[in-house]
């Protein structure tokens, strides 16, 4: 078998980073030929080292340069990051093959007022800002207006990042490979304001009526621009599909119940009946 040509993307001057790379190239070496960082040069896969915001980093460039992600967690959660040093290692005659599980996940395009398109892996959030007075929104789905929302924010979800923001708001967990957008209001001031998801083709069209002079429009974690009365934001799906290639030993549900414990039932006191 052929070595698979793999860039390696890691921050070297982190040691426990430095560290893993280094096991990686020595012992993947029989398989994989590492070929640098550049994601300009030919290659089969990239493997990124990191926690979760260095795969949300990479993933967008990735996906444009139409590069399958093998993600190496050296975070707290890793959440995105399916293998760890160990079990990429464990499993690179398969990882390696053409019999890898390599799963396509959607992006999300965002524009302001009709600007050059930013491109979210998780999320598009507007945030209430200071001095966090309630926000008013004009929405429309489709070419077809909704009635004017009030509340502290907004978000855009893709399936992939729906753990992330949207979970935490109330929103609904999505199996990634969904083709869907997921729209979650966050504190909306009526009951019948619930999340809604919307078919992969929809385009979602939000104007500002009311903002405060700190609202701001976040992707993926990270202060795009503030934004003001009148700004329009759209979103829709983004050009570009991210592959992913999953760890065999594990599935997006095991991720569930072992790293956000989905579905765990309370803990419970052993009552002592010496007390």
């Amino acid at each position: 078998m052929a070595k698979k040509r793999v860039i390696l993307l890691a921050d070297r001057t982190n040691d426990s980073i430095a560290s893993i790379s280094t096991s990686l190239e020595t012992h993947l070496s029989e398989v994989v030929e590492f070929v640098g960082s550049d994601l300009q040069t030919p290659c089969d896969a990239a493997i990124a080292i990191g926690g979760d915001g260095t795969l949300i980093h990479y993933g967008p460039l990735l996906a444009k340069a139409n590069i399958p992600l093998i993600g190496v967690n050296s975070g707290r959660l890793g959440f995105l990051a399916t293998f760890d040093a160990a079990s990429l290692i464990e499993h690179q005659n398969v990882v390696f093959s053409d019999a890898a599980t390599v799963i396509s996940v959607l992006l999300l395009e965002i524009s302001v007022d009709g600007g050059k398109p930013m491109v979210a892996m998780n999320e598009a959030m507007i945030a209430a800002g200071h001095p966090f007075r309630i926000l008013e929104f004009d929405l429309s789905i489709n070419g077809i207006d909704a009635p004017t929302l009030r509340g502290d924010g907004m978000i855009v979800s893709t399936p992939i990042g729906s753990t992330a923001h949207n979970v935490s708001v109330g929103g609904p967990i999505v199996d990634p490979t969904s083709k869907v957008i997921v729209f979650t209001p966050v504190a909306t001031h009526s009951l019948a304001v619930r999340p809604v998801i919307l078919a992969n083709d929809a385009s979602i069209k939000i104007t500002l009526r009311k903002a405060n002079e700190g609202t701001s429009l976040i992707i993926d974690g990270q202060v795009k621009c503030h934004i003001k009365e009148g700004t329009q934001i759209t979103a829709k799906e983004g050009s570009d599909s991210l592959r992913i290639v999953l760890n065999p030993s594990n599935t997006y549900w095991n991720t569930l119940v072992d790293k956000l414990h989905w579905g765990a039932p309370p803990e419970l006191i052993e009552k002592n009946d010496s007390l």
